[in-house]
């Protein structure tokens, strides 16, 4: 079958690879769409991170690079292995892309995203959702309801948004503040106005800033550059300040703009990945009781509810799809597309 592997920095290939073997507990896919996340885009251009492995085999996988690329995808079962139940040949499905020991105390408090050896599918090896063929363990499919497979392509990001939004305490309703309009921010504002939160998006992009205001997702949009964000957020809520904001830009000036915009007692979750140390005021925050959590490990029994989420028509995901390529363009038209232009995009796929 066909694949595009990652070998390392800036090296891609679509190339012929075994057909992988059905077990017993698994099941056979045929990935359809496959969205190009941060994370692939940080492999290709800055080179191996972790999870993907690096010198020595990924502990779960038993794989070295290259590994077949992909974790953000969609497909349909083409075949059961034996034992599996409740799925059927022809499902159009979302893969949970982890690959957990199920052994180390984290797996056993059901918090498997923190699994002490976690790697993802598409990353630190077992297939990927760029390919022709992947088989995935039953516990990690998940029917789409209804959804087509572009949206079920989606369904990862968005529960990666859903998780941020649940492990801050984010019932709603209440005012909430979004840090950063990629993909993982417009899909957090998404969560967020369906719990019935009024949301404001900071954004410095003038096309992100469209974005989050056509698609519905942000009643207010916040140019920082132009207008200082905690004061545009006393002003919305009466001198009150947020209830809690998320972070999906991963920069300092981010940061802080977002604790000022805080309520006394508020809630700051950090999504995004920082690629440099942050220096934190931690007698500001323990006076104001502020909270500082962090949910950028992603998701633990996610998939199912954000499947839901958009089944039931409470976000809607075909808006934030902005271009449809196939494989062998995934340079060009994907990973340097969203590099040089990417403020211009929400979500690329790739089907093989």
């Amino acid at each position: 079958m066909r694949a595009v592997r990652y070998y390392g920095r800036q090296d891609v290939r679509l190339e012929e690879v075994p057909d992988p073997e059905l077990r017993p507990g698994t099941v056979r896919i045929e990935p359809a769409f496959n969205g190009i996340c941060g994370s692939d885009l940080h492999l290709f251009f800055d080179g191996p991170i972790p999870p993907a492995p690096l010198g020595e085999p990924h502990p779960l996988s038993g794989e070295t690079l290259p590994v077949v690329f992909g974790h953000e995808f969609s497909g349909t079962i083409t075949e059961l292995g034996e034992g599996v139940e409740d799925l059927a040949v022809g499902d159009t499905v979302a893969v949970e892309p982890l690959m957990v020991c199920g052994e180390c105390w984290p797996c056993r408090d059901g918090d498997y995203n923190a699994c002490v050896k976690m790697g993802f599918i598409g990353i630190s090896g077992r297939g990927g959702g760029l390919s022709e063929q992947i088989v995935v363990e039953q516990r990690f499919v998940h029917p789409l309801q209804g959804l087509s497979l572009e949206e079920g392509a989606l369904i990862e990001p968005l529960s990666v948004a859903l998780h941020a939004v649940k492990h801050a305490g984010a019932d709603g309703p209440g005012t909430a503040v979004v840090g950063g309009a990629g993909p993982i921010g417009l899909l957090t504002a998404a969560v967020l106005k369906a719990r019935g939160y009024t949301v404001i998006v900071s954004e410095v992009s003038d096309a992100r800033k469209r974005t989050a205001a056509d698609t519905g997702v942000a009643d207010i949009v916040v140019d920082p550059t132009e207008r200082d964000l905690a004061e545009a957020v006393r002003e919305a809520t009466d001198g009150r300040g947020a209830d809690v904001a998320f972070d999906a830009a991963g920069l300092k000036p981010v940061v802080e703009a977002l604790l000022a915009s805080l309520r006394p007692g508020g809630r700051l979750e950090v999504v995004a990945i920082h690629m440099a140390a942050l220096d934190l005021n931690l007698t500001g925050l323990l006076t104001m009781q502020d909270r500082v959590l962090g949910s950028c490990v992603g998701y633990a029994n996610d998939h199912a509810e954000a499947i839901e989420l958009a089944a039931s028509g409470k976000v809607a995901l075909k808006p934030f799809i902005t271009g449809i390529i196939p494989a062998a363009d995934i340079v060009e038209q994907g990973y340097r597309e969203l590099h040089d232009r990417g403020e211009k995009h929400v979500k690329i796929l790739v089907h093989m």
